[in-house]
């Protein structure tokens, strides 16, 4: 599995990566959100998580570029988990299309499961 790390704070960077560090996995991070579109056409990753709070763009307008990037086909169709801060924005992850979320701080079955969800959801039919 590829994912795509959009995330600027070292401790959810370090997080994900060892939640998510088996054999299988290739991970690219990326710290810049403007930088993650063409990151993804590049790696064109299975799952891209995306924080929150990330720059100056924010986890949500990342994900939007994301799907538009995607409905231009610009990238590939990918899954995208958001990495929120609190319960309360579940509803916001939902309107920015995203395919799973989190509440930080995660366990890492908690992140795993989310991958698992967001990529059943992909292979489940979802297309740009």
């Amino acid at each position: 599995m590829k994912v795509l790390l959009v995330a600027d704070a070292a401790w959810i960077r370090n997080e994900a990566m060892a939640a998510l560090s088996d054999p299988g996995t290739f991970i690219r991070d990326v710290a810049d959100p403007r930088r993650a579109v063409q990151a993804a056409s590049e790696f064109e990753p299975d799952v891209v998580l995306v924080d929150l709070q990330v720059g100056s763009m924010g986890g949500m307008a990342m994900a939007r570029a994301l799907r538009e990037a995607e409905f231009a086909g610009d990238i590939p169709v990918t899954s995208i988990v958001l990495l929120l801060d609190r319960t309360a924005d579940e509803f916001l992850a939902g309107r920015a299309a995203a395919d799973a979320w989190v509440v930080k701080p995660f366990t890492p079955q908690q992140l795993r499961a989310a991958i698992a969800s967001a990529t059943a959801s992909l292979t489940g039919g979802r297309s740009a």
